[in-house]
């Protein structure tokens, strides 16, 4: 009996004790502030597995009370109406308007201590993002009771990125104490940090402290911070080059290919790319709830939409043009003009929005200077993919060695029974279903739409030319040079004058090396 008793105790202690929170959140409905800032004390120390949520919705102007019978809930406004739930448990509690509830008011004094106290709850969280993120944010409203609480956590923490925030929060608050020896020990230990709020303060310390040392420590500091920013800076400036590049890379290869073999200047290639950016388009329309995948299905789709397309052009208007390189110049202008506008019929003039997986959002932070998007760092992965596939296919396949037979010596390929017309069929279509892969790549950084193409197709001529016409590697290598170039010189010159620039430097460059950086070998690139 005294068990079966001691087990009832238990449930009913927990039922009061709950019964005595709701009390004390139901007196968040009193008028007077200091009131409700002792109510918000009590809710802190309570320790509830609410308290989170039920700071968080005060904070966000989301906590209300019943008018006339002071019961606070939570209310989330839709049409003019407001859907509640209990604060404690989530379980509706009906919809009511906006004369029967009235909002649970704060001031900026309240404000503060629930940020403090949401701050601590934060750093004990279970996910180590929120932990970091939550230390971080203490950088700006930092307090003893928070460095009290970090001092406690940094002893238990498993994660260095987290103890490296920790032990800068500790210094962030010793840069006020009143002993300078502190303070300039402080600065010593920051003098290696790229955060931001550091560098305000130590800017403060240096222009307003009392002390003459601690002004010269915070000087030097800011120039050791100062040179690895412009580190770093410079580091994410070759980073955009590289993706830039790869970008250039995935739109010239096909052309490269193609030119190289054919000795066709191709100026319908950036609609080839455009197709293949649609077809990402199309591809999200078909299966919206599977966008996490669109992108990787959208890849073979791609290749095959722009290579059959690619395919009709070399067998309907390029073979008939065979050795006439203006001609075909002319022509594929043409077609290029009838894809527009074909692309226009379907799909209207208007620019499409392709949605970007989770998977590709975001970015990969380094530190406070230097953070690499991850849809970029994907794109530079993809082109490397797509490169080293494309050479295994050249060196590896029979197709591949047709390829380079027809490539530097037509006549001699054709002797030897190679079917140069079959050839330069599946040649173009290679070519241009790699430049369907280079639309997918593309539609993830920026809008689609009918002049897409336009805007890479002289990019991918001076990759070619520069790298060496019908050379895959001088692709890739000219590729990430321009790219990185073009991003070093486009702060100081801005874009449209950069790519004056790099244009001028290639004219000189071909004037001594007109067959590019590694030109081709054979009878037919006259080696």
């Amino acid at each position: 009996m005294l068990i079966i008793i001691s087990g009832l105790h238990f449930p009913l202690q927990a039922s009061a004790n709950l019964e005595t929170f709701e009390d004390t959140l139901n007196q968040l409905s009193a008028k007077k502030l200091p009131i409700k800032l002792k109510i918000i004390e009590q809710i802190i120390k309570s320790k509830n597995p609410r308290t989170e949520f039920i700071l968080s919705s005060i904070l966000d102007g989301r906590v209300f009370y019943i008018k006339g019978k002071n019961s606070v809930l939570f209310a989330n406004k839709e049409n003019n109406k407001y859907i509640t739930k209990s604060l404690l448990n989530d379980e509706p509690l009906g919809i009511f308007t906006k004369r029967q509830l009235k909002k649970v008011s704060i001031n900026n004094k309240i404000r503060k201590k629930i940020k403090q106290a949401l701050a601590v709850l934060y750093l004990r969280h279970t996910d180590e993002s929120v932990r970091l993120k939550a230390v971080k944010d203490t950088y700006n409203s930092i307090n003893k009771s928070i460095i009290d609480e970090i001092e406690l956590l940094i002893k238990t923490e498993k994660s260095e990125d987290i103890i490296d925030a920790m032990h800068i929060a500790i210094n962030i608050y010793l840069l006020e104490d009143s002993s300078s020896i502190n303070r300039i020990k402080a600065i010593e230990n920051l003098e290696g940090s790229l955060d931001t709020k550091v560098k305000i303060l130590l800017t403060k310390l240096k222009d307003t402290d009392i002390d003459k040392n601690v002004r010269i420590a915070a000087e030097q500091a800011l120039l050791s911070i100062k040179s690895r920013t412009e580190i770093f800076n410079k580091l994410e400036v070759v980073f955009f080059g590289v993706s830039f590049g790869s970008v250039l890379i995935l739109a010239a290869i096909g052309l490269a290919i193609t030119f190289g073999v054919m000795g066709v200047i191709n100026m319908a290639h950036g609609e080839l790319i455009m197709l293949g950016a649609y077809t990402t388009y199309v591809v999200q329309l078909v299966m919206p709830s599977y966008i996490e995948l669109s992108v990787l299905v959208a890849i073979p789709m791609a290749f095959i939409v722009s290579g059959s397309v690619g395919i009709l052009i070399q067998r309907g208007v390029i073979r008939h043009l065979h050795g006439r390189p203006l001609e075909t110049l002319l022509a594929t202008f043409g077609v290029s003009l009838v894809l527009q506008q074909a692309v226009r019929t379907v799909f209207t003039p208007l620019n499409r929005a392709v949605q970007t997986p989770d998977w590709m959002s975001g970015a990969l932070e380094i530190n406070g200077i230097l953070s690499l998007t991850w849809n970029r760092l994907y794109i530079i992965m993809f082109c490397l993919i797509v490169f080293a596939a494309l050479v295994l296919v050249l060196k590896k396949t029979s197709l591949g060695l047709q390829v380079r037979a027809v490539s530097q010596d037509r006549n001699m390929a054709r002797a030897m029974g190679v079917r140069s017309n079959w050839v330069d069929a599946m040649t173009f279509g290679l070519g241009s279903g790699v430049a369907g892969i280079a639309g997918v790549a593309l539609s993830q950084l920026t809008n689609v739409g009918p002049n897409l193409g336009q805007s890479y197709i002289i990019d991918s001529f001076m990759v070619v030319v520069f790298g060496g016409v019908g050379n895959i590697w001088g692709t890739l290598i000219s590729g990430f040079s321009l790219g990185i170039i073009n991003k070093f010189l486009e702060p100081w010159a801005g874009a449209v004058l950069a790519k004056v620039l790099i244009l001028v430097f290639i004219i000189l460059f071909i004037q001594k090396r007109p067959r590019g950086l590694f030109p081709q070998k054979g009878r037919s690139a006259g080696g």
